[in-house]
């Protein structure tokens, strides 16, 4: 159509299609651009620095190690400490038992010296025997007990005392008196219980009863050789 009335016409040159997509990505990379830049100056604006945060969490980061470092030496040396403190609290528990048994076994020497002193004959005075430090004592374990003695012959000691010991142990056992004898009548083997000696001798041993029985007392007999009546008794108590 030709005249006044007739529709506008353009002429343009045609775009091939890649060029528009070319357009199209290189206008999109732009606005990215554009806002990765707007959003840095928003955060600078904002007081944000990125660089500054990074080089912040960096140094948190070596302080936690450094502390973390710390700590274990810390454990380190209170581990150290506490065997430390161990050895010492066991070291001081045994010098304690060392100092109690020097103590005790002082009292014992001390005890043993002054004892032995009246023991030193003197003028023209006959021997004779004599029991002292007559003990029975309940031991570690159930229904067993230990006893101890020491005989000795003051005075004169013109010969060896010989003979040998008897022990009557009185005990209750099932609401019954009952009465123990040592060594017993079977006992072939008495050897711990024969006298041989000038000055003294100790005497020590142990014996088992019944573990619902209980010792209450016991008596030692000495006899010399060739007398079967006791040249002397005496009876201690259970401890």
């Amino acid at each position: 159509m030709f005249g006044i009335s007739a529709p506008r016409m353009a002429v343009r040159a045609a775009i091939p299609w890649y060029w528009r997509w070319l357009g199209v990505i290189a206008l999109a990379l732009v606005i990215l651009m554009l806002s990765n830049v707007a959003y840095d100056f928003g955060k600078k604006f904002a007081g944000f620095d990125q660089s500054e945060a990074d080089r912040e969490a960096q140094r948190l980061g070596e302080s936690n190690a450094r502390l973390q470092q710390e700590l274990a030496q810390a454990r380190g040396q209170r581990a150290q400490g506490e065997r430390q403190l161990q050895m010492e609290r066991a070291t001081y528990a045994d010098l304690v038992k060392q100092m109690k048994a020097l103590a005790e076994e002082n009292a014992t020497l001390k005890e043993d010296l002054a004892f032995f002193q009246t023991l030193m004959p003197s003028g023209g005075k006959e021997g004779g025997v004599a029991i002292n430090r007559f003990l029975v004592q309940n031991d570690a374990l159930p229904g067993e007990y230990r006893y101890r003695l020491l005989l000795t012959q003051t005075g004169q000691r013109s010969k060896d005392f010989q003979g040998n010991l008897q022990f009557v142990v009185n005990l209750q056992q099932d609401n019954k008196k009952v009465v123990m004898t040592l060594p017993a009548e079977d006992d072939k083997d008495s050897r711990g219980f024969k006298l041989d000696f000038r000055f003294y001798q100790r005497i020590e041993g142990t014996f088992r009863v019944a573990p619902n029985a209980v010792v209450k007392s016991m008596q030692v007999r000495v006899f010399e050789s060739g007398s079967r009546e006791p040249k002397l008794t005496q009876t201690a108590n259970a401890s």
